[in-house]
C-alpha cells in the first residue's frame, strides 16, 4: 500500500492557491480540468517531496460545504483492490463505491472519513463487483 493524496474541496481557486502555494510554499505538480464533470483538480506537493500530495478540488457549480464536506478523502494505491475490498467486507465494513471498473473503490472509516482505494495497474472488471451498486455516500 502506498499513500497517494488527501483531497480538499475549495470554493475559490485563486484564494486557495494563494494560501497553499504562496503561504505554505507548496508547489503545483499538475492540474486536471474536467468539463464534463464540471470540476478542476489541482495537485500540490511540498518542494522536494512529490510522493504525498494535496488535491484541491474545485467544483464549478457553487456548493455549500457543511459537515466536513470540504474534506474529501484519503487515497491509497493498493496491490489487489478486489482482495482488499473483500477483506474489508469480511470485517464488516461497507464498500460504498465498489470497484466495478477494477480500478477505484471507496470505503469509510468508523468516524465517517472516506478512503479511496486505487488499483496499482489495471484489473479486469470482475463479479460480484462489476454489478454491485453504490451504497450511501462516500
Amino acid at each position: 500500500m502506498k499513500y497517494l493524496h488527501t483531497m480538499v474541496r475549495v470554493s475559490n481557486v485563486d484564494d486557495s492557491l494563494r494560501f497553499y502555494c504562496e503561504g505554505l510554499g507548496l508547489v503545483e505538480s499538475h492540474r486536471i480540468e474536467n468539463e464534463k464533470g464540471r470540476f478542476t483538480l489541482i495537485f500540490l506537493h511540498a518542494p522536494g517531496d512529490e510522493s504525498a500530495k494535496v488535491e484541491l478540488t474545485f467544483n464549478w457549480d457553487p456548493e455549500d460545504y457543511t459537515g466536513g464536506r470540504n474534506f474529501g478523502h484519503l487515497a491509497y494505491r493498493v496491490d489487489d483492490i478486489y482482495a482488499l475490498c473483500q477483506h474489508l467486507m469480511d470485517m464488516g465494513y461497507t464498500i460504498h463505491r465498489p470497484p466495478r471498473d477494477g480500478h477505484m473503490a471507496f470505503v469509510k472509516s468508523p468516524d465517517g472519513i472516506s478512503v479511496e482505494l486505487l488499483q496499482e495497474g489495471n484489473l479486469d472488471p470482475q463479479e460480484p463487483w462489476a454489478s454491485m451498486a453504490n451504497t450511501g455516500t462516500w
